[in-house]
């Protein structure tokens, strides 16, 4: 048989003009629904499943087609204990692409990617609010988001690619990382906040009923997350302890040093407001993983290159 025609080859990417794949979300409680609800309205094929008869209810008021068959981009958004038994009893196109949304990496990648190897992608869109369930969905809760999404050596980038798609498709920016980098960097900003919240909530019911009454904003903006489902807390603490306590350690050694120093560095970090440089990056892992490094991310995909940006701080 001769070879075929370079035009005959297929391309090595999915390039933007091809139709782009249905998704179907796998729990549709506030991040599965919200996404689901999004990329209806942004008008793609997208079709979900959840336990709960409620959260179809308000899917399908969102105009996503609910039903057990899975094709296309297949997206796990249900609590982290129950990612690897999510697909149980559904029946899933066995080409499918598998993402998840789960707030840890390594130990997700470890279980998702013996069962589905290179078919899986994992993801963690950095949003979502201590409510949870189908009353908290929100079709615009990834607009602005970052996206975090996992290239390790062996992702296959044609599939890395798609899932990319989904999260530009309904609003949010892409950040390259691996699944280590991921979960040290979410261990800083996300498990922390979270135990100093449950801290500081703790500590001020033992100070007593006159020190809740006079609450206000600081209190407030301080313990809001921990407003959040004590499972949901837990299993993201303890399903990254490692990074986790390490992180803790590190806010430990902040609490020792002199008030005026400390209060002045975290003022620092905390009001400095960077722009922002174009930048346009091959799709090539190691490039893309560079711009998630630099503090950057990808705002737009093209045929061959995708484009960002990265902090400007001159």
């Amino acid at each position: 048989m001769a070879d075929a025609s370079p035009d005959d080859r297929a391309p090595a990417f999915p390039v933007p003009t091809m139709p782009a794949p249905p998704v179907s979300v796998v729990g549709l409680g506030q991040l599965g629904g919200s996404l689901a609800a999004a990329l209806a309205a942004a008008g793609r094929a997208v079709s979900g499943w959840d336990v709960d008869p409620a959260a179809r209810a308000v899917a399908e008021q969102h105009g996503v087609f609910v039903t057990r068959e899975l094709t296309g981009v297949v997206v796990l958004a249900v609590p982290l204990p129950a990612l690897g038994s999510a697909l149980d009893g559904l029946r899933i196109d066995p080409g499918a692409t598998v993402t998840d949304v789960g707030s840890v990496k390594v130990p997700v990648l470890a279980e998702l990617g013996a069962a589905h190897g290179d078919r899986f992608v994992g993801g963690h869109p950095m949003c979502g609010t201590e409510r949870s369930g189908p009353d908290a969905v929100d079709p615009e809760l990834f607009r602005g988001a970052r996206w975090a999404l996992c290239l390790e050596p062996d992702t296959d980038l044609r599939r890395w690619l798609r899932v990319a798609e989904i999260a530009l498709a309904v609003g949010a920016e892409v950040v390259p990382v691996t699944a280590a980098e991921h979960d040290d960097a979410v261990a800083a900003i996300s498990a922390v906040p979270h135990l100093l919240a449950a801290a500081l909530a703790a500590a001020a019911g033992q100070a007593g009923p006159l020190a809740l009454s006079l609450a206000a904003g600081s209190f407030r903006d301080g313990t809001r997350v921990i407003a959040s489902d004590p499972a949901f807390v837990t299993a993201l603490v303890q399903g990254n302890a490692g990074p986790a306590m390490a992180a803790l350690d590190r806010v430990r050694a902040q609490l020792d040093r002199p008030v005026p120093e400390l209060v002045a560095d975290g003022h620092a970090v905390r009001t400095e407001t960077p722009g922002r440089r174009p930048v346009r990056v091959p799709l090539d892992r190691s490039a893309l993983l560079s711009l998630g490094r630099a503090g950057g991310a990808v705002t737009r995909r093209l045929a061959a290159f995708v484009e960002g940006w990265v902090p400007d701080r001159r």
